[in-house]
């Protein structure tokens, strides 16, 4: 069944959104350089976040290794798509190490007009100090499928922390997939992420976010000092329309009770933006409650919410098995994806 088929059965609703906690300033510590060396790109201005969550800011430090902002250490990548020729393109592209992607593929017979585009890191992983930086434009109308090589590690600390910033906008009647692998923050490391949307409303888009306890193979469970994310999306009039965040900090408050992961290993947030519409959101959180539901997976803790507005809907799971919970997640964006496009999603092949 389309969306265009909606049905009106009764749905939950997320009425509104709480505001992000107050942060401090930031005490930079970026490299001795000379002024705009390097271009406006490397300036704290533009690579640090513009606030840092209080669990975070405290491990502020000046790393024995090389600091925040010398070479290595800020990784920008700078990405634009448009509609030409009735296929999405790829017309703007800038990188800086260690941030880089592969170039676009059309594998999609049922969407060749669709690229589908992987996010690398010449790093191998996120180590302290680390400042990187992704903006994604997607242009009127464009269709674009955006996901990461391979799980993020996040390296062990003794002194800062690591930031990414992913901006995305989102043009009238674009259609949008960001789905990026796993997060995996080893012992001690300490991980601000923030993911910031200018959604149109005629706009689509699908987003994913998964955090892992830590190196489950090893035995080592949450023994990172702090995971922090935000996620918010506005309207191109700056209005808000979701708001979410996630504080994971192990040694202050415990993150295996009720309203945090519940016990298990694995955490995992889908959100869904569609133009405003009831009926719409409704068939969406339907089809992902069925989904899950139909599994029949015992150690699967779920939650389906609609977005306020009637935007979509936004899905938060936990479990204890990598493998189910990436065959459910993978799952539910497949259903997700065929009831948006009418078309079903393709294999997404990684090394």
């Amino acid at each position: 069944m389309t969306l265009s088929e909606a049905s009106g059965a009764p749905r939950t609703e997320v009425t509104s959104a709480p505001a992000l906690a107050s942060v401090s300033r930031l005490p930079l510590e970026a490299a001795p350089a000379p002024a705009n060396h390097g271009g406006y790109r490397l300036q704290p201005d533009f690579y640090e976040p513009a606030r840092v969550p209080a669990e975070v800011l405290r491990h502020a430090g000046r790393p024995a290794t090389l600091r925040v902002g010398s070479p290595g250490k800020v990784g920008v990548l700078q990405l634009e798509f448009q509609l030409h020729g009735g296929t999405t393109q790829l017309t703007h592209h800038y990188q800086k190490s260690p941030l880089q992607i592969m170039r676009p593929l059309y594998f999609d017979p049922a969407r060749p007009d669709m690229p589908y585009v992987y996010l690398t890191s010449t790093g191998g992983g996120i180590l302290q100090g680390d400042r990187l930086r992704t903006d994604l434009t997607f242009g009127p109308h464009s269709a674009t499928h955006v996901t990461s090589q391979a799980h993020s590690k996040v390296y062990k600390m003794d002194r800062d922390y690591a930031t990414s910033l992913m901006n995305l906008t989102v043009g009238e009647g674009a259609f949008v997939e960001y789905l990026p692998d796993p997060v995996i923050p080893f012992e001690r490391s300490r991980l601000y992420q923030r993911t910031a949307v200018v959604l149109d409303e005629s706009a689509t888009l699908v987003l994913s976010e998964t955090v892992y306890a830590g190196r489950l193979a090893r035995g080592e469970r949450h023994e990172y000092d702090v995971y922090a994310s935000d996620l918010e999306v506005r309207r191109p009039d700056g209005s808000l329309a979701a708001l979410d965040r996630v504080r994971l900090c192990p040694a202050d408050t415990g993150v295996g009770g009720m309203g945090v992961l519940a016990g298990r290993d694995v955490l995992s947030m889908l959100y869904v933006f569609v133009p405003p519409d009831a009926a719409a959101t409704q068939v969406l959180a339907d089809a992902v409650h069925e989904t899950l539901t139909g599994l029949q997976q015992d150690d699967l803790v779920f939650g389906v919410s609609a977005l306020p507005g009637d935007a979509g809907i936004c899905l938060r799971l936990v479990g204890d098995d990598t493998v189910v919970t990436t065959h459910a997640t993978a799952l539910v964006s497949a259903v997700v994806h065929k009831l948006l496009t009418g078309h079903p999603a393709p294999p997404i092949r990684k090394c």
